[in-house]
């Protein structure tokens, strides 16, 4: 009984206001860092780590979530786009990501079964 009530102070801790803006600020900067090839999310989170030093740790940890999250989201859309990832974990969307932005779109299914 004592973990559902940790989990949920927890929980209304996180969505406060303030953290909520430090989520979608993580998530603003962890998408523009993503986007540019070669800066990971793992480097947006070291470079923002002095950023940090004056906040909350609940709000810092919340940050440098949004921003790794962030940063994956991003790399993902230069590897479908432009074919070129953003950071190594998106390699593997560039083969069939691009090949279906070109296209337009995923395959359509057909009428026949």
């Amino acid at each position: 009984m004592d973990t559902l009530i940790n989990l949920a102070d927890g929980l209304t801790a996180a969505l406060t206001p303030q953290n909520l803006m430090w989520a979608f600020l993580g998530v603003l900067l962890g998408t523009a860092v993503g986007v540019l090839p070669g800066m990971g999310s793992a480097m947006a989170v070291a470079l923002l780590l002095p950023v940090t030093f004056r906040l909350d740790p609940t709000s810092a940890f919340i940050l440098f979530a949004g921003v790794y999250y962030g940063g994956m989201f991003g790399g993902a859309t230069t590897s479908i786009l432009l074919n070129t990832p953003g950071q190594a974990s998106s390699i593997a969307t560039t083969y069939e990501g691009h090949k279906m932005a070109l296209k337009g779109g995923p395959p359509r299914p057909s009428a026949r079964p």
